[in-house]
């Protein structure tokens, strides 16, 4: 009989020995380049922010498509631009290996003439697309953080990597917007960047998962929950970072539970979509936070199988490819009960995301 396969954190001390690493220390190597860039790996480095005038803004340096791991190298930047009253604006700089290169020190990727730079506190961050030039600045405000080592193995002998590395959980952004035939505008707000890479297609490791990451009052929080593809038990893998004031209040996984609220079928992806993803943590038997990400508006609305045309397309369809990305905005609230009275709750603009990877069972 073949053994059941696994996905489970990787958060005991031969974990860390292995991957040379150390609890609750970050240093800035790990926000460098962690693959070969060749085929059997992908890697990302993302960053967003929401600014002071409502606009949101995503900027993500892929080493390739995330979902193409046995591929040569394929440097692209996406960028994700929605301002208030305006259609969103969605670009993408591509470029050849030799327009590519980071380091392995520290974050310092580069794709043609965009950039995005950092120590694990302070980041630069370049784009130049069509009819479009962004330079930002994120300056971190809670410390970099991940859960355990960051990584996720799957499979009995943990064949396979899933890994992510929050490097600026939240923090300052400035940043200055020049598009096409207008003015240039310098414009504040909140921002967060992170890491991920791996050695497989996620879509062969996980099934969908909800994410996000906001800042409410003196509360930072990010909240994650996986679903381990079905040949991986269906393993739930949650995530989660709870901050005050800058100091991390609570991050232990095993302390949390997902609550999935008013969900309806999303007519385009036709994927189940909660309205309210409520993060239950308890922390102790007198302290309890919960977290409460309430859509107000669907963002972007994306099925895999669209975004290739013509033969390409059709393929997709007869393949059942029928993955979808969703990125929602709306307001997080972080509220805290002490012996099952609140004491404290707050209130903020957020965003956050749903990535559908396989069929919904």
């Amino acid at each position: 009989m073949t053994p059941a396969l696994l996905a489970r954190s990787a958060d005991r001390d031969e974990d860390y020995a292995r991957l040379g690493l150390q609890r609750r220390q970050i240093e800035p190597w790990e926000d460098g380049m962690r693959t070969s860039g060749g085929p059997g790996s992908y890697e990302w480095w993302y960053f967003d922010a929401h600014l002071a005038d409502g606009s949101s803004l995503v900027v993500t340096f892929y080493t390739k498509w995330m979902l193409k791991p046995k591929a040569p190298l394929a440097p692209m930047v996406q960028i994700d631009l929605d301002r208030p009253g305006k259609p969103s604006q969605q670009l993408f700089v591509t470029a050849k290996p030799g327009e590519f290169s980071a380091s392995t020190e520290r974050c310092d990727v580069r794709v043609k003439d965009c950039y995005i730079r950092g120590d694990l506190h302070t980041y630069q961050v370049r784009v130049v697309a069509e009819g479009l030039t962004l330079d930002a600045e994120l300056v971190g405000e809670v410390p970099s953080w991940r859960q355990g080592t960051g990584v996720t193995y799957f499979g009995v002998h943990d064949e396979h990597t899933f890994a992510w590395l929050p490097s600026v959980p939240q923090g300052t952004v400035t940043a200055t917007i020049a598009e096409q035939g207008r003015a240039p505008e310098t414009l504040s707000g909140i921002g967060y960047h992170d890491h991920n890479w791996g050695d497989v297609a996620m879509s062969k490791l996980l099934n969908h998962w909800y994410w996000g990451r906001a800042q409410a009052g003196p509360y930072s929080v990010i909240a994650a929950y996986l679903y381990a593809d079905k040949a991986y038990g269906r393993a739930e893998l949650p995530q989660i970072l709870i901050a005050k004031g800058g100091q991390i209040v609570a991050d232990e996984a095993s302390k949390v539970r997902l609550v999935l609220e008013d969900v309806f079928v999303d007519a385009h992806s036709q994927k189940p979509v909660a309205n309210r993803v409520i993060y239950e943590y308890t922390q102790d038997d007198q302290v309890h936070y919960r977290v409460i990400f309430q859509r107000a508006q669907t963002l972007l609305d994306q099925k895999f199988a669209d975004t290739v045309t013509g033969v390409k397309h059709a393929l997709a369809v007869i393949a059942r490819v029928d993955g979808a990305y969703l990125r929602f905005s709306g307001t997080v609230t972080v509220e805290k009960y002490v012996a099952g009275a609140k004491v404290e709750t707050a209130s903020d603009p957020g965003i956050w995301e749903l990535m559908y990877l396989g069929h919904v069972e």
